[in-house]
């Protein structure tokens, strides 16, 4: 029986896929790379830090912030923005956040005081609060859901997730060649091409209805956003029983309860409840923050492992992690064709058990070179399960919502994904410290028995999220299908 093909309006034979037009391969490429761009920056700088406090004038003690500015306003405003896409136009926000985000990384190129930078830096948080859940949103609603999205929604995944280890390893060669400042100037590079194409391929996508924004929830989620990334960066700096970061979670938490309060009591509340109660929203969101909180935060440990006790060089160990990018990649082509047979659902719990899997040999590291094998290996399979988990997460929490609600959607995933990233590092680096401490052991042994009880810890959350996943995810809102050939 022929059908349509909802892409391009023609009818397809019995038995074919839809495909791409010209111009929705080059829109998605466009927002892919807008999207690949602003992950990098989550980890760009962070090889650079020693290099940056000595030319720009930062103390030792203040480099986080360079780091934390950033993930403070990425986290904290990217629902506000999702709402915002759905209600003022997807199209004008995602080219008005790519032109705070060349403005934005130009002024940090040129800083030379600390405040410059810092600023630079929370605005580039901002164009991401901005751009990622317009740029997801674009990609949802150009594509009605079947596997044309799924595979988009997976290339989408596996750059995101390349990005950050992309951005340790670009950010050691950048220092090393060039100078740190490149970190800033080449998204002003991307962000000049994107301007030029982006309106000549991209349409826009909005509901012809105008609600008012419900300035009450928007203010109590966003300060609670802010607040819990906060509390978790001050834990992860210095000890979760400090007050700086005990103090703004538990603000956090009493303003997100506000917002609950509000979100029930508003006639245009800016988070419909009734969303927020879907499990696929609920469930699919947590899996999401869980996959990206365990990727990112073993990153963290190994390379803490490479070069505290195997001796890398920061360049070195950015180097090793470019085996779990090419995973990264892999998975996220392989995710959609595994979403298309088995579901959504059991993706996610599929790809956290391969994650496990591949993960539990490095719970056995040690001081021999030659563990750098395994971690190689472990990583890349590691990598290719984790991106199968997101493409789950990203393809359950956008279905089965009308385009009015594709930003909000968006923007709790991209929430997810931001939180996860922020949430992961602190919390396995207060594993690792307080091992160091119960035995009273700094040198290389402490370091590493700390870093084994971390991995263990990780391999177990995700052992733990796959089950919850199992049992309380709900059926999975997309049915199996022949994957499109783009």
């Amino acid at each position: 029986m022929s059908t349509l093909d909802q892409n391009t309006g023609r009818i397809l034979p019995a038995g074919s896929q839809p495909r791409m037009t010209n111009r929705q391969r080059l829109m998605v490429a466009v927002l892919l790379t807008a999207g690949f761009t602003l992950a990098v920056d989550f980890s760009i700088l962070n090889v650079a830090l020693p290099a940056i406090g000595a030319d720009v004038g930062f103390s030792l003690d203040h480099l986080q912030w360079i780091a934390t500015s950033f993930a403070l306003f990425a986290a904290g405003f990217t629902l506000l923005f999702g709402r915002i896409a759905d209600l003022y136009g997807r199209r004008r926000l995602f080219l008005s956040g790519i032109a705070l985000l060349g403005g934005s990384s130009l002024l940090g190129g040129l800083a030379q005081e600390p405040i410059l930078l810092i600023t630079a830096r929370v605005a580039q948080g901002v164009a991401t609060a901005i751009v990622i859940p317009a740029a997801l949103s674009l990609l949802t609603t150009s594509f009605p859901e079947g596997p044309v999205r799924e595979k988009v929604l997976g290339l989408n995944g596996a750059l995101m997730a390349a990005g950050f280890t992309t951005g340790a390893i670009l950010g050691g060669v950048l220092t090393d060649l060039l100078s740190w400042r490149w970190a800033f100037y080449i998204n002003v590079i991307v962000a000049v091409a994107v301007l030029l194409i982006a309106p000549f391929v991209i349409r826009e996508s909005t509901t012809n209805t105008r609600a008012r924004l419900d300035v009450p929830g928007a203010v109590t989620v966003t300060l609670g956003l802010v607040a819990i990334v906060y509390g978790l960066t001050s834990a992860g700096e210095s000890s979760w029983a400090a007050p700086q970061a005990w103090g703004p979670l538990l603000a956090g938490v009493l303003l997100l309860v506000a917002f609950w309060k509000i979100e029930s009591r508003v006639p245009k509340p800016l988070v419909p409840v009734t969303i927020l109660a879907r499990r696929s929203i609920a469930w699919g969101n947590l899996a999401g923050m869980l996959a990206f909180a365990t990727e990112t935060s073993l990153v963290f440990l190994l390379t803490l492992y490479l070069q505290t006790v195997l001796g890398y060089t920061p360049f070195a160990a950015g180097l090793a992690f470019a085996v779990l990018g090419i995973g990264t990649v892999v998975g996220g082509m392989v995710g959609p064709r595994v979403v298309g047979k088995i579901g959504s659902k059991r993706t996610i719990v599929l790809g956290l058990l391969v994650q496990a899997a591949a993960t539990t040999p490095l719970i056995f590291l040690d001081t021999n070179p030659e563990w750098i094998a395994v971690l190689l290996a472990g990583t890349f399979i590691g990598g290719i399960g984790n991106l199968m988990a997101i493409v789950g997460f990203m393809v359950t929490t956008t279905s089965g919502l009308p385009d009015e609600e594709q930003g909000l959607a968006t923007g709790l995933a991209t929430m997810s994904q931001q939180v996860g990233i922020t949430l992961g590092i602190p919390i396995m680096s207060a594993i690792v410290t307080a091992r160091i401490h119960t035995l009273g052991d700094e040198t290389t042994t402490g370091v590493l028995s700390g870093i084994t009880i971390a991995i263990t810890s990780n391999v177990a959350l995700c052992v733990i999220t796959a089950l919850a996943i199992a049992l309380f995810l709900g059926p999975k809102r997309s049915t199996p299908s022949k994957l499109a050939s783009l």
